[in-house]
């Protein structure tokens, strides 16, 4: 069974995010976007309502961490 991803897996998540969207340009990237490509990832099953702008700073730092 795959493991199922939360908003505190941020490492695993910016990899998906990578995956699905090697073209995207991270940095200047909106949350709004950010917050709706994590929920769209195959094995995310988290609250949409426990992410903050904190996490999703979080995943956008180890996803650029991810493309260096």
């Amino acid at each position: 069974m795959p493991r199922t991803l939360r908003w505190t897996d941020v490492t695993d998540i910016a990899i998906g995010l990578e995956e699905a969207h090697p073209e995207a340009d991270v940095v200047n990237l909106r949350f709004t976007d950010l917050w709706r490509w994590v929920q769209e990832l195959p094995d995310f099953a988290d609250d949409p309502q426990k992410s903050n702008e904190r996490v999703l700073e979080a995943i956008q730092m180890a996803w650029l961490d991810e493309r260096s």
